[in-house]
């Protein structure tokens, strides 16, 4: 008998040399050399997972699903799915490609972890012929989605801060997490840009911009990477664009916006990334199921860029086929469609591929040919993480992780500067910061003010798993704001709390109290929002869509209740997505926070106290009314204003890019390197920003182009570059943007990417909506046609200025 944390021997699991253990050989060649040794059980075997623990009970201590709010599902349908898997042992007899949340489907502690996967893939290795162990994938969307694990802001918040650099600290901390753990694979990140700010998943996206997402992605991508950890990209591709923004729903769009909206983002993970796989969308597009979409997953990421890596399913996707979309037949024909549409393994438990793949194969439905080509490249990512080696065993695997803290010190400093930095202030009457002599006493109120749970988002193990938990508390520490307001730093305010109301339920019972608690402050700091869930157990997340963008519940009433006292509100608003605030601006300061993790409380604290100066941008601009309108800042002509043309007004109440500071910035003197620019080359756009204010503070210097005249309509401004800049009172330095002249391609009629010949404006400032800085230059010479190589990325430098 071994313990768990015995150095590796043979005894304990390292197995006798094979060919295929031979670390001499590049993957590819050990994954060819194992692939012929193994029979057709075996290899369809690997293309398949196991969800151990994918059930409700999940254990001692849990409550039954009638005891839970919504469904308990943390997947589509997964009590449906769950039904018909079969036993591990069985499940792994040939052979396991994954093994699914070993740590994420239940509160397990670090070392009930180690020793399940220990347990789980000494099971594969002994009890299979070829013994290949598991690769073994989680959640890490806001972190690792693990018991006590620290809980970041949600990728909302990541795209508010236009740090990419930070975010890639905060993936490589994940990824190290994980790793040390036994867990290869992470399903992260959404790359999907937002569309309808109604659909629930808002909240996991980065934004509306593509190169905004395209550059926070690339960076996660790069963290966790670091790390070993593969990185997942999701959802591929068009998931945020459903019609009436409903979860699943199909996706009515071109191929012209497919082209350059949805999918730069994809490309710049892989090209500046290095994402080893791809996860499909539950979506279809133009009536055809991405699960099933070979032009989408062969011609396109294979063939054309060029992509080398595994593609799983999304869960249960390929099943979805047969029971949602209805264009397979059964479960083996859904499958053989996916198969061939190049799904290599199929999550969360093998439904479709197993033995309904095998009897294909043998019926001569589908080739071979199919399976070895999956086969190939899951082998080749088993042998690059070290799978292979002949001396792997199953506890040096996860010998890292013994002792370790999963909420480290180092972890929460990540997510505090995070939060910090993702709090955007839209508007303030000088009420901010609140001043000791004018804020003497503070009424806190709001549903989402001393609630923990309003910090994190749908995929954070507090508000996925732990529902079915409530005797297990949160698993971190996370003060809330009302809390982190009565520990601030030297504030000598007094602090009264009142709810008022919920965050969604109808009732009002609590709103006079809240009232009168108004009435008798100094201050009132009104804390509104959502509450994440999945499927329908929340106002945000997963499954959770909106009706129209009227904040949840009786919120807005309390809202304007409050605003009636005349005592100044500071609106502060937590949410997984912008809510339309057009009518509260009767409020002293309106504050955002996109979901901003444990450390949320902290962070806006000290916003609202003066400790933290805001430098938060909007990643998605905030509406002015509760409708569909705007429809994002990413517009043609005919999206924008109409100008008496239609009685409806989309201009938002506060742009993309929208974000104030304590101090004050001043963005001038704009020069081009050239006014003529080769449809090949490349121009350079430089300013100065200057901090005009009394205090230090960091300001996003932002860069927009529009295309004046092309053959297509065009956006009438497009994010092309931003930088965030940090500069003492008084200070000022010199701003340059590297603009290549493949920045300004689009796909042009004919369905090609161009660089097209003509007048490009340059805007340059603080927002979208605030761009003093303004020039053009004229791209020169032929019609350029581009495809995946073309430049995607805006080098920048900032100078000091003496």
């Amino acid at each position: 008998m071994t313990t768990l944390d015995q150095p590796p021997t043979a005894s304990t699991g390292a197995q006798q040399p094979r060919p295929w253990h031979d670390t001499s050989l590049p993957p590819a060649e050990r994954a060819e050399v194992l692939l012929a040794e193994m029979t057709l059980e075996e290899k369809v075997a690997q293309l398949g997972s196991r969800w151990v623990g994918n059930s409700h009970g999940g254990g001692e201590g849990a409550v039954a699903p009638a005891e839970v709010t919504g469904t308990g599902n943390v997947a589509p349908l997964q009590d449906v799915f769950s039904a018909g898997a079969v036993e591990f042992e069985e499940a792994s007899r040939n052979g396991l490609g994954h093994l699914t949340r070993v740590f994420g489907s239940r509160p397990v502690s670090v070392e009930e972890g180690r020793a399940e996967v220990v347990r789980l893939q000494r099971s594969i290795v002994e009890r299979t012929r070829l013994g290949i162990p598991a690769i073994v994938h989680e959640e890490c969307l806001t972190g690792f989605t693990a018991f006590g694990a620290t809980v970041y802001p949600a990728a909302l918040a990541w795209g508010a801060t236009f740090d990419p650099e930070l975010v890639e600290r905060m993936a490589a901390a994940i990824g190290a997490d994980m790793r040390a753990v036994g867990v290869h694979q992470g399903l992260s990140p959404v790359l999907d840009v937002v569309r309808d700010y109604r659909w629930g998943r808002v909240e996991e996206t980065m934004g509306e911009d593509p190169h905004l997402v395209s550059t926070l992605g690339a960076a996660y991508v790069r963290g966790l990477e670091s790390a070993d950890v593969v990185a997942t990209l999701k959802h591929f591709a068009g998931y945020s664009a459903s019609r009436a923004a409903r979860n699943h729903g199909p996706v009515s769009m071109g191929p012209r916006e497919f082209a350059d909206v949805v999918l730069p983002p994809f490309e710049a993970a892989l090209r500046h990334g290095g994402a080893r796989s791809v996860m499909n969308s539950y979506t279809d597009v133009d009536g055809v199921p991405a699960v099933s979409d070979e032009r989408l997953f062969t011609e396109l990421l294979r063939e054309r860029w060029g992509f080398t890596g595994t593609v799983v399913s999304d869960y249960s996707a390929i099943a979805f086929l047969a029971s949602m979309h209805r264009t397979a037949a059964d479960e083996t024909d859904a499958g053989v469609q996916a198969l061939r549409a190049g799904i290599d393994v199929e999550l969360p438990d093998t439904l479709c591929y197993g033995d309904r793949l095998v009897a294909a194969v043998r019926a001569g439905v589908v080739e071979e040919a199919y399976v070895d080509r999956a086969l190939r490249r899951l082998l080749t990512q088993k042998a690059e993480l070290g799978l292979l080696d002949a001396d792997w065993t199953p506890e040096g695997s996860v010998a890292a992780g013994q002792g370790r803290e999963l909420d480290s010190a180092g972890n929460r400093a990540i997510a505090r500067e995070l939060a910090e930095r993702s709090v955007v202030l839209l508007a303030n009457d000088g009420t901010l910061p609140l001043a000791p002599a004018t804020a003497r006493r503070v009424a806190v109120v709001g549903p989402c003010a001393d609630d923990p749970n309003t910090f994190m988002g749908c995929y954070s193990f507090a508000n996925h798993v732990l529902p079915r938990y409530p005797q297990l508390g949160l698993g971190t520490e996370v003060p809330t704001v009302l809390e982190a307001l009565r520990a601030e730093p030297g504030a000598a305010w007094e602090v009264v709390h009142e709810r008022g109301c919920d965050v969604r339920e109808p009732g009002t019972s609590g709103v006079a109290a809240a009232v009168e608690a108004a009435r008798g402050a100094d201050v009132v700091v009104a804390v509104v929002g959502d509450r994440a869930g999945m499927f329908g157990a929340g106002t945000s997340g997963e499954g959770c869509d909106a009706d129209d963008l009227r904040l949840p519940g009786v919120q807005e009433d309390l809202v304007r209740q409050l605003i009636a006292t005349g005592t100044p509100v500071v609106l502060v608003v937590v949410s997984g997505r912008p809510y339309a605030l057009g009518e509260l601006t009767g409020a002293a300061a309106l504050v955002q926070a996109f979901m901003p993790g444990e450390e949320g409380g902290g962070a806006i604290a000290g916003v609202l106290s003066g400790r933290v100066n805001p430098s938060g941008k909007l990643p998605v601009q905030v509406p002015a009314t509760h409708g569909g309108q705007p429809g994002t800042y990413l517009q043609p002509p005919l999206g924008a204003d109409s100008q008496g043309i239609s009685n409806l007004d989309p201009t938002p109440l506060f742009g993309f890019g929208h974000g104030l500071s304590y101090t004050s910035f001043a963005v001038e003197d704009l020069e081009l390197s050239g006014e003529q620019v080769p449809t090949d080359g490349s121009v350079e756009v430089s300013v100065t920003v200057r901090n005009t204010g009394e205090r230090a503070g960091e300001e996003v210097v932002q860069l927009y182009l529009h295309d004046v005249l092309a053959q297509v309509t065009r956006p009438v401004r497009e994010l092309t570059g931003f930088t965030r800049v940090r500069l003492e009172a008084g200070e000022a330095a010199r701003v340059t943007f590297e603009v290549h002249a493949d920045r300004t391609s689009f796909t042009g009629r004919r369905g090609e990417r161009v660089v097209e010949p003509g007048q490009v404006e340059v805007l340059v400032g603080s927002s979208s909506t605030d761009a003093p800085c303004t020039g053009s230059f004229t791209l020169t010479g032929p019609l350029r046609t581009v495809g995946f190589d073309r430049v995607t990325t805006t080098p920048v430098r900032v100078d000091a200025v003496g």
